[in-house]
């Protein structure tokens, strides 16, 4: 049960203040202007504010600062582990700093569904957007944004004029190819994403600058669709091949169908042929071999953008920020066959 103030009615700013021992003035900063107080700080205020069950006037809080504490989000409608991933760390992040999200889900990323999608969030008075913007197709759209709205993108391209926020998808290619390359495999193979998608178009980019850069054979890319089905397919063509020894997947699903190919056709893994994955999906551990992969910390990415946003609407920030990627070594990758 939430606490109540000493007099028993409904808790007022001041009794925060009291219970978390700051200033009425800081605990309006973290309500209003949550970016200009210590992380600590506004973590206290903000456990305060739930032990004793207060919840302030949005109206109220509108007049004082001119904000409505409503942000806006607009992404693809999918429930890809990425971008769905992304979607719930942006929400949260800005559920614990006390702001509500409007969420506007769009089915293909163009410069016209972008501007139907700002506009239907700018009609409710939104403070700022996070556009999830992770199709290579977007760039138009961010580029014609309304001028003095406060936005930041997650996962878009080069050539955008706001602030990005994303994993460094590139050097995550990079880590998973010369870890292949460090076994002794000769050269690497990949199993590719969508042609449209910037995380797809980034991690090829990583995989033939290694291999280049080595001197090493550069295979075939094979393009997939993010699918299990489609990894599967495709494995099926790798499989049938006995110099394939390694392969670089651009995301756990369709390696999860790719080791399911190789199995079908007596090829062990990583005995034959060792398979990196990326994303490390919460099930990857549990694939058999478990699979090596490459981990994108996206509450991060989520957290990351929320306060860029948050800048943004004090009239900072700019650039790219990128945000480094893990490699995690698990069963699916060995020593490379002798012979």
């Amino acid at each position: 049960m939430a606490a109540k103030s000493r007099s028993g009615r409904p808790a007022v700013l001041g009794d925060v203040a009291e219970l978390a021992g700051v200033s009425a003035m800081t605990v309006s900063r973290v309500l209003n202007s949550p970016e200009l107080v210590a992380a600590d700080t506004r973590v206290r205020v903000q456990a305060a504010m739930r032990q004793l069950d207060y919840h302030p006037n949005a109206a109220a809080r509108r007049l004082v600062t001119g904000r409505s504490g409503l942000l806006g989000v607009v992404s693809i409608d999918t429930t890809l582990y990425g971008p769905a991933t992304m979607l719930y760390a942006i929400e949260r992040a800005a559920r614990q700093s006390e702001f509500t999200v409007s969420i506007a889900s769009i089915g293909i990323l163009t410069r016209s569904s972008i501007e139907e999608a700002v506009d239907r969030l700018r009609e409710q008075s939104v403070d700022g957007i996070v556009i999830v913007a992770p199709h290579e197709s977007a760039t138009e759209g961010l580029s014609h944004l309304p001028e003095g709205l406060p936005v930041v993108a997650v996962d878009a391209g080069d050539d955008v004029p706001v602030p990005v926020v994303m994993v460094d998808q590139r050097a995550g290619a990079v880590r998973a190819t010369r870890h292949l390359l460090s076994l002794g495999h000769q050269t690497v193979w990949h199993v590719a994403g969508p042609a449209d998608w910037n995380d797809a178009s980034a991690r090829i980019e990583g995989w033939r600058q290694v291999l280049e850069a080595d001197g090493r054979p550069v295979p075939e890319m094979l393009r997939g669709d993010w699918s299990s089905r489609s990894g599967y397919q495709l494995g099926r063509r790798l499989a049938e091949d006995p110099a394939v020894t390694a392969i670089f997947v651009a995301n756990d699903q369709m390696a999860l169908g790719v080791l399911r190919a190789l199995r079908e056709a007596g090829r062990s893994v990583p005995g034959e042929v060792s398979v990196v994955g990326f994303d490390d999906v919460p099930e990857s551990a549990y694939y058999w071999p478990p699979l090596t992969t490459v981990r994108q910390d996206l509450a991060e990415v989520g957290r990351r953008a929320f306060e860029l946003l948050l800048d943004r609407m004090a009239g900072g920030a700019d650039g790219r920020h990128l945000i480094e990627p893990e490699l995690v070594v698990r069963d699916s990758t060995g020593a490379a066959p002798r012979g």
